[in-house]
């Protein structure tokens, strides 16, 4: 009897988006594996980082309860994303970052208190970190001017009107050797949608990725985002984020870019433009930097703007089975 097999698919990024494309792609036959942006600095995370010496589990616990299963989704996501309110020590900290440091004590490590919380949660696929090592981004900007730490360059204190130069990673971290692993034996690799220089670049910068990315055969996918972020990407178009992202990852050109073409209604515009935000436009100059450029409605209709979902996930299965 002939059985298909799962098409290996590996999602390499960070951020609140993290939790949108991977809740989409558990619905389709792929056996996934998220590999996360491990160099947060701001909110719980950075402070557990700091006091207990573990790794930022954020974006740990967002691709934990994207992948968990059945009813348990829900109720993940708000135990998870649940944020004590008291006056007490563990005040202003997530249950769910809380819950992965326990497990790094409890296990000495931690990648096995990812892999033990995946077993808890008996979530569909893996969740690995790209790297076990603990560094800070740092940013120059067109002026000179460097950034250090993730929530520095999130929120910025300096014009969010300067361009990032380059952004790097220090101390040097390296890739860990089971996100490596599934890199190169990986179908298809999804890349994004994220912020640009704080949750996808530093996957990148990891030593190692360039040459996993590289030696895969993988079909690479890029996915541009919504909106502009002032302090990230002000100004910018989808080529602009593609260029970057291709220049970081050391390939030469991705397969597919899946670039947004729909547009938030009046009143989110205004509201976006509030925060110096605008709709990241989806240009031509994309199929300098892809081989397949593939346009659409991937936004979802909710008060904020963000990817839906099944639409986001239907294009990526649609590149592997057209």
């Amino acid at each position: 009897m002939n059985v298909t097999r799962r098409k290996k698919l590996v999602r390499i990024g960070g951020g609140s988006s993290g939790y949108t494309i991977l809740r989409g792609l558990k619905e389709y036959p792929f056996d996934i594996t998220a590999v996360v942006n491990m160099f947060d600095s701001g909110g719980s995370s950075g402070v557990l980082r700091d006091e207990l010496g573990i790794l930022p589990p954020g974006d740990v616990r967002r691709a934990l309860a994207a992948l968990a299963e059945g009813e348990r989704v829900e109720i993940l996501r708000e135990l998870f994303n649940y944020r004590f309110k008291s006056n007490g020590s563990v005040s202003g900290h997530n249950f769910g970052n809380l819950f992965i440091a326990a497990l790094s004590d409890i296990y000495g490590s931690d990648a096995r208190a990812i892999e033990k919380a995946s077993v808890a949660l008996g979530i569909s696929g893996r969740v690995l970190p790209v790297s076990t090592d603990l560094a800070h981004i740092h940013a120059v900007l067109s002026d000179g001017t460097e950034i250090e730490g993730e929530t520095n360059i999130d929120i910025p204190q300096h014009d969010g009107s300067l361009l990032i130069q380059k952004v790097f990673l220090k101390p040097q971290p390296y890739l860990f050797a089971g996100a490596a692993a599934a890199i190169r034996d990986a179908d298809i690799i999804v890349i994004g949608p994220g912020d640009l220089y704080t949750s996808i670049m530093p996957n990148l910068l990891v030593a190692g990725m360039r040459d996993a990315l590289r030696e895969s055969n993988a079909i690479k996918v890029v996915v541009t985002n919504l909106m502009t972020k002032w302090g990230e990407t002000h100004g910018y178009t989808a080529s602009d984020m593609v260029r970057e992202v291709l220049a970081y990852s050391g390939l030469l050109k991705f397969d597919y870019a899946l670039c947004n073409t729909s547009v938030p209604s009046t009143q989110l515009l205004a509201q976006y433009a509030e925060q110096k935000q605008f709709p990241m436009v989806c240009d031509d100059a994309v199929s300098q930097y892809a081989s397949y450029v593939v346009r659409g409605d991937f936004a979802s209709e909710s008060e904020v703007v963000r990817h839906d979902s099944h639409k986001l996930a239907r294009a990526v299965a649609n590149v592997v089975v057209p």
